[in-house]
C-alpha cells in the first residue's frame, strides 16, 4: 500500500501527540510519554484521552481535533477496537503509530479492522506504521515510542546502525543485548503488520540518511518485492545492508502469519533476491547481532583473503569450513612467511593457514603470528582465543589491538564457550 511517497516526518517529527494517554505507572501510553521526555525530545508533545483534564501537569485533549497545531506523528496506545474511531475524523495528522496489536494477526474481526484501517488512512492520505509494533526509537531526533519500561530494558546510546524490523520482541532483544555491549544506533523501526510503511519505504530513507552507515534487517516478509530490491541495490551501493530472512520453512511460515500476518513465500526467491540486491544475508539471531558488532567498528573490506590464527586445531578447521562456505578464501601463507613463523615459534605450532598456536600459546606468539601474516596481504583477520592455555593473560586483548592500529586491517577477535 502507497499512500505518498514522504515518511521523513516520522524520523524528525516536530510535533507528537500521545493517543490513549494514561496518568498510570506501567500503562503503554504513559512509558511512551516519559520515555520521549527521558530521551530528549524537543518538539511539542501533546497527550490525547478525554477521560483526563490533565496529565502530570500538562493539558489533556479530548480529540486529536481539538489541538490547533498540525501533528506530525500521532501514536496510539489504546486498544485496537477505538482506533478506527480516532482515525476517522482526523484532519491534522500525518503521520500515526498505531503499537495496538488485535488486527490482522488474530484473524477474524481483527483482520476486518485492518481492512477497514487501510481504507481510512487511505482516504485521508495518513500515512501508519504498524499496527501490533513497538515503532521508533531514533536517537538522531530523540525520539522513543517503545513502550517497554528502562529499567527493563536499557535504551542505546547514539551509533551508526539502523535497524528495520517488523518484530517488536526482537527489536527489544537486539536492543537489550547491543546495550549490554556499548553499541548504540541511530534508528530502529519496528513496523509490525505493515498495513503501510514497511522496510521498503524506511530503507529508501535510509540510503541517503547521513546517520546511518549500516542497515540491519529482520524480515519475516516483503511489502513490495520488485521495489525492495531496486531500493536495496541502491543502498548497498553506498552503505552495508545485513539480512536475517525468518519464516523460511513451513513451521516459520505458520509463525509469522500468527505473529504479524505475514505471507512469508518462498525462501529461495528471497536468498536470490538478497544476491542480486547486494545484501549481507546472515543465518539467525546470533548472525545478525555480530554482524551489527563488526559493522559498528569495520567498514566492509573490497577482499575476500581471510588468515586465521588460533590456539585450538578443532576450532581451525570449523572456521576455516564456515569462511569457505561463505565464499572466503583461506589462502596459504608465502614460503618466506612460513619460514619466518617457523624460526620465531615453537616447531609444534602448524603454520599454514589457519596458523595453529596449540594449547602452549603465549600472548607473545599471538602478536607474531599476526605481525608476519599480514605481511602476506590478507584483508581480514580471525582470531579465535581459547583461554586454558596457562600462558595466555588478560593482556591479549590490548597487544591485538596494538597490531591492529599498526597494520590496519581489520582483527575479528572470537572466544568459544
Amino acid at each position: 500500500m502507497s499512500i505518498g511517497t514522504d515518511i521523513s516526518f516520522f524520523f524528525n517529527p516536530k510535533t507528537i501527540a500521545v493517543v490513549g494517554a494514561s496518568p498510570t505507572p506501567g500503562k503503554p501510553s504513559h512509558i511512551i510519554f516519559e520515555s520521549l521526555k527521558r530521551i530528549g525530545f524537543k518538539g511539542a508533545i501533546y497527550l490525547v484521552n478525554p477521560k483526563y483534564p490533565s496529565i502530570d501537569g500538562r493539558k489533556c485533549y479530548r480529540t486529536l481535533a481539538e489541538i490547533k497545531d498540525d501533528i506530525d506523528v500521532a501514536i496510539l496506545a489504546l486498544p485496537a477496537s477505538k482506533v478506527l474511531e480516532v482515525l476517522k475524523p482526523v484532519e491534522n495528522v500525518k503521520g500515526a503509530i498505531i503499537v495496538s496489536a488485535g488486527f490482522k494477526e488474530v484473524g477474524g474481526s481483527g483482520r476486518r479492522m485492518e481492512e477497514a484501517l487501510k481504507e481510512i488512512v487511505a482516504r485521508k492520505g495518513i500515512r501508519i506504521i504498524g499496527p501490533n509494533c513497538l515503532g521508533i526509537y531514533d536517537t538522531v531526533s530523540r525520539m522513543d515510542t517503545f513502550f517497554i519500561p528502562v529499567e527493563r530494558v536499557k535504551r542505546l546510546k547514539r551509533g551508526r546502525i539502523s535497524i528495520l524490523t517488523q518484530s517488536g520482541s526482537f527489536a527489544e532483544m537486539i536492543v537489550d543485548e547491543l546495550e549490554s555491549e556499548g553499541i548504540g544506533v541511530a534508528r530502529i523501526v519496528s513496523y509490525g503488520n505493515r498495513v503501510d510503511v514497511g522496510e521498503t519505504e524506511c530503507l529508501n530513507f535510509l540510503v541517503d540518511d547521513d546517520a546511518t552507515k549500516v542497515v540491519a534487517l529482520y524480515m519475516e516478509s516483503v511489502d513490495d518485492g520488485r521495489r525492495f530490491v531496486e531500493v536495496a541495490s541502491r543502498c548497498t551501493k553506498k552503505k552495508p545492508v545485513v539480512a536475517l530472512k525468518v519464516g523460511k520453512r513451513v513451521a516459520g511460515v505458520h509463525a509469522a502469519r500468527s505473529h504479524t500476518g505475514a505471507i512469508s513465500g518462498r525462501y529461495e526467491i528471497y536468498k536470490a533476491a538478497f544476491k542480486k540486491a547486494g545484501i549481507i544475508e546472515v543465518d539467525g539471531y546470533e548472525g545478525l547481532k555480530d554482524a551489527c558488532k563488526v559493522l559498528n567498528t569495520y567498514d566492509l573490506v573490497a577482499g575476500k583473503r581471510v588468515l586465521i590464527v588460533t590456539d585450538g586445531g578443532g576450532v581451525a578447521v570449523t572456521m576455516a569450513d564456515a569462511c569457505e562456505d561463505l565464499g572466503l578464501e583461506i589462502t596459504g601463507l608465502t614460503e618466506a612467511t612460513r619460514k619466518r613463523l617457523s624460526a620465531k615459534l615453537p616447531g609444534f605450532t602448524a603454520t599454514g593457514n589457519p596458523i595453529d598456536l596449540t594449547s602452549s600459546v603465549t600472548d607473545e606468539d599471538y602478536v607474531i603470528a599476526l605481525e608476519e601474516g599480514l605481511r602476506d596481504e590478507y584483508d581480514i583477520v580471525i582470531v579465535t582465543v581459547l583461554w586454558g592455555p596457562p600462558e595466555i593473560t588478560e593482556r591479549l586483548v590490548d597487544k591485538l589491538k596494538e597490531v591492529r592500529e599498526i597494520y590496519n586491517k581489520p582483527i575479528l577477535i572470537c572466544s568459544p564457550g
